[in-house]
């Protein structure tokens, strides 16, 4: 588990001040996050949960402007002179059958584009973080005595699609929201509920997503010599491309290349005319990155040159995530707030390799964000883990249908640090 800090704790009496109004929301936290659980929404779909996020804001006195990229949300708290501080939460839920046993969890069903029923679970955790930031932004309207300045909540859709800040910024973001001094956000990972982690730079990778159509020339299973066979052209990228990460890289330099997906033909004695491969790129700089995908590009057209192919592969951008890069003053900032009010629980945490379209967001803005990691697993659970060793086997990670935070101390921890960065601004807690 990533260490903590040794700086010294300092005083965080104004968070202490505005924490302890806790008391009398947590239930209410508590009953929101597992109705959100219970009714998850896919992204550009999430109508009812950017409802209650909306309607909570309303009654907590927050100007709101709804439907921001389709079902954004903006709330807005202004509270005299001082700095505008934005925290951001994402809204979606994924494509998965939860597996939880939970009394809450989710039965949801909805369809695809194509009319197919879907499965739809919170299997990221999104509903922590919307319960979290609806949380602090009703304690810091609780207790305005205690800070200064504006606070932003934004609620973000289609996180999981890499396409919801983006249609945010385009729908005006930037011109219906105050202009940030910074933006702040958490993700729900796989430690121990009660920890709370900070990483200045690097911290979640960029992803990108392609498809790559190669086309042979089809033939009867027993005439080949006829064909250009597209699926061992498919096979032979495939082994190709592993060795990008292994002799086109330092040792010193993270990157995953991971073929997915790869579909072809429709029996087994029939040589197709093409083969479909989809693969996932991930990197944590953009020379690594303009790298691996331009290697990606030589490979598949020297192999489809290599055999012949009657034309060109094609090659499609399916989606793209941005590096996550925190910035290092901010994030120095968070991790001392974090030290003084959390103690041994406030940690230094590794590099992860999901990816987040958030960035997007402090970028169209101009201005520097930091994005730390929240523990979500029982800590009873997770230590009986480690020390048998079989963390990776034992702890459900995101995206998994078993994946579910445990209620408390999440909860409160997650509120807790969205108010303690937020008022190390506000309330110019700054050591």
């Amino acid at each position: 588990m990533p260490d903590r800090p040794d700086d010294t704790p300092r005083p965080a009496a104004p968070a202490r001040t505005v924490l302890a109004g806790l008391d009398g929301i947590r239930s209410d936290i508590e009953g929101l996050y597992r109705d959100l659980h219970r009714h998850p929404e896919l992204g550009l779909r999430e109508h009812r949960t950017a409802k209650r996020a909306a309607d909570a804001l309303r009654a907590a006195g927050y100007e709101v402007t709804e439907g921001i990229g389709g079902t954004g949300v903006l709330g807005v708290l202004v509270n005299g002179d001082g700095p505008v501080v934005m925290a951001r939460a994402d809204m979606d839920a994924l494509p998965v059958r939860e597996r939880t046993g939970l009394p809450y969890a989710s039965t949801t069903t909805t369809t695809d584009d194509e009319g197919r029923e879907q499965p739809v679970m919170h299997a990221c955790g999104h509903d922590v973080h919307v319960a979290c930031l609806i949380g602090c932004a009703r304690l810091l309207a609780g207790r305005r005595d205690a800070w200064d300045g504006t606070f932003v909540a934004l609620f973000q859709p289609s996180e999981e699609n890499g396409d919801g800040a983006e249609a945010m910024i385009e729908d005006g973001l930037t011109t219906r929201s105050p202009r940030p001094d910074v933006v702040l956000a958490q993700h729900v990972l796989p430690y121990p509920a009660g920890y709370v982690g900070t990483r200045p730079g690097s911290f979640l990778s960029a992803a990108d997503s392609l498809r790559v159509t190669v086309h042979g020339r089809g033939a009867h299973g027993s005439m080949p010599q006829a064909a250009v066979d597209p699926v061992v052209i498919a096979s032979m990228i495939v082994v190709r491309l592993q060795t990008i990460v292994s002799r086109e890289l330092s040792p010193t330099t993270p990157a995953v290349v991971t073929v997915g997906s790869l579909h072809a033909g429709s029996g087994p004695n029939v040589i197709p005319d093409q083969a479909v491969l989809e693969l996932n790129v991930r990197t944590y700089d953009e020379g690594t990155r303009a790298h691996v995908l331009r290697s990606i590009r030589r490979m598949a057209q020297a192999e489809c040159d290599a055999a012949g192919a009657p034309r060109p592969p094609d090659i499609e951008r399916l989606s793209s995530f941005p590096p996550t890069v925190n910035d290092e003053e901010t994030t120095g900032r968070v991790a001392e707030a974090f030290s003084a009010y959390f103690g041994a629980d406030a940690r230094t945490v590794d590099v992860q390799t999901a990816s987040e379209d958030m960035s997007e967001i402090p970028r169209a803005f101009g201005v520097p964000f930091t994005y730390w990691a929240l523990g979500g697993i029982d800590p009873d659970r997770y230590a009986d883990a480690a020390r048998k060793g079989t963390v990776a086997q034992d702890v459900p990670v995101n995206h998994s249908a078993t994946f579910a935070p445990v209620v408390q101390p999440t909860l409160d921890t997650g509120v807790s640090a969205l108010t303690v960065a937020a008022l190390a601004w506000l309330a110019d807690a700054t050591p």
